[in-house]
């Protein structure tokens, strides 16, 4: 089980400087938990979900096990119409399959190139801001 507190070091600017963000247990279901950050409102979600799935075995393939973490953040944007506000989800999600018996340094190896690749601004802003793929 996951600590009912995690404590993110988010270098919210990408400047180097960190601020710690707690999200605090709050759901826990079967294969999923759900964390809430201090912003979370019955109104406005601030969480952080975690989900699993078992490996299958099929033959002599041991099979893959599935993970995923998923950021939900509600924001206020104005409508189509210029004057409405509307509160919509930004999702994060990240997914992991890893084939059973694959090392911590080969899974570590992928987190890391996912962490560069999101961390590069160069190259997620114009994904996220303009499809640029």
């Amino acid at each position: 089980m996951q600590p009912n507190v995690i404590t993110l070091a988010v270098d919210v600017a990408n400047n180097g400087t960190p601020v710690d963000t707690d999200f605090t247990r709050f759901e826990e279901f079967q294969n999923r938990s759900v964390y809430v950050g201090d912003n979370h409102t019955l109104a406005n979600r601030d969480q952080l979900s975690f989900y699993r799935t078992f490996p299958k075995a099929s033959g002599n393939f041991p099979g893959v096990a599935k993970t995923a973490a998923k950021f939900t953040y509600d924001v206020v944007i104005t409508g189509n119409d210029g004057v409405a506000q509307i509160v919509a989800p930004m999702i994060v999600e990240a997914s992991f399959a890893f084939p059973v018996g694959t090392t911590a340094a080969q899974r570590l190896e992928m987190r890391q190139r996912a962490i560069a690749l999101l961390d590069s601004d160069t190259i997620i802003e114009p994904l996220n801001g303009t499809l640029m793929v």
